[in-house]
């Protein structure tokens, strides 16, 4: 579904909020919300919101690992498997 239908103003979502909650089960998009013509927040069903941060963790241990590659700061495989031995 396109963005522009899934554009609401806050008024809607005051007097919407049951069959918003309802909507979700069928159409998961989210929904985002607009305060005198301006979008103000996002509404957006909670299981997609957990999957949303789980992806952004793994993202962000992706950024580390690079940052940390980027230093010099890692071992071969050798090494952490040697590590991971040592420590049963």
């Amino acid at each position: 579904m396109s963005l522009a239908t899934q554009i609401k103003p806050i008024s809607y979502l005051k007097s919407n909020a049951a069959d918003i909650v309802k909507d979700f089960m069928v159409n998961p998009e989210p929904l985002v919300i607009t305060q005198n013509g301006e979008a103000k927040m996002v509404v957006m069903e909670v299981n997609q919101y957990e999957r949303q941060q789980e992806q952004l963790a793994l993202l962000r241990l992706i950024a580390l690992g690079r940052q940390e590659r980027a230093a010099g700061r890692y071992s071969g495989p050798d090494a952490f498997f040697a590590e991971m031995d040592s420590e049963e």
